[in-house]
């Protein structure tokens, strides 16, 4: 096995779990990782991000192991239980069916460097404004999230299908606008990357099942226990980060890197 090809999948998990789930958009910063480092052929780097972010989502359902266990045993009788389901399915649905509809339109003409690098220095902008304008929220616990704003928030994470927007930081800058305080939002948006995620994966693997390969399955396991680790890390920090900050450093920090992204890679 190539050492170099190796270093290269833990570069990419390392780059898919620490990005995942702040917003500064893992999907653009793939998009980019991917092309510098030349890692695989186009077709097999894609099945590849596919692999590295069910680590990424793996790292959520042990992190909230507790509370999905609770929903799981209680659902047909606890009423926070019954709503939180409700929520995420109500939440999910724009854009899973936005998504579902112009999935193929999506891949074709919008993954690219130069729309990446337009998203995140929109994207960084939109969290500045968000962030200085929206009103403190009221809705300190998930359990307190109504339909509408799960069905507000299911509308904001729809702007994640263009690459390098971020669906955490759609979800979470959406949340904030629709009343859920800065932690709310962020653990909101942990919880809804679940289907979302399972659903988009799921919908690329089956496409993809043809590029499978016994040969890549050292490769795929070395990003995906990477992607896994780096994400669980993540997401214990920015439940501390955001108890005390805002997100403004990661705005700032989109637009730089949008910024050089446009001068560097952009065709």
């Amino acid at each position: 096995m190539d050492i170099y090809l190796m270093l290269k999948a833990v570069i990419m998990g390392l780059v898919e779990g620490a990005t995942e789930f702040i917003p500064v958009s893992s999907t653009g910063h793939l998009i980019i990782t991917g092309e510098w480092l030349d890692f695989l052929s186009k077709d097999k780097r894609d099945v590849f991000e596919i692999i590295i972010q069910l680590g990424a989502i793996l790292a959520v359902c042990v992190e909230y192991r507790q509370r999905l266990w609770h929903t799981v045993q209680r659902i047909q009788t606890d009423t926070n239980a019954q709503h939180f389901v409700r929520n995420l399915i109500i939440a999910f649905l724009p854009a899973a069916l936005i998504g579902l509809a112009f999935h193929h339109q999506i891949k074709e003409h919008l993954f690219s460097s130069f729309t990446v690098g337009i998203a995140l220095v929109v994207g960084g902008i939109l969290i500045l404004l968000i962030e200085k304008f929206a009103p403190e929220g009221q809705t300190r616990e998930i359990d307190q999230i109504t339909a509408k704003q799960a069905l507000q928030i299911g509308f904001a994470q729809s702007l994640a299908l263009f690459p390098g927007m971020s669906r955490s930081g759609a979800t979470i800058m959406g949340g904030m606008c629709f009343g859920l305080s800065r932690q709310t939002a962020t653990e909101f948006s942990f919880f809804l990357a679940l289907p979302i995620m399972f659903a988009a994966t799921g919908l690329d693997l089956y496409q993809a099942k043809d590029l499978l390969s016994a040969d890549d399955a050292l490769i795929f396991l070395i990003g995906f226990v990477v992607s896994f680790l780096s994400a669980l890390m993540v997401i214990r920090a920015l439940i501390r980060f955001v108890a005390q900050h805002s997100f403004a450093v990661f705005a700032w920090y989109r637009i730089v890197f949008g910024i050089l992204v446009l001068v560097f890679f952009a065709h």
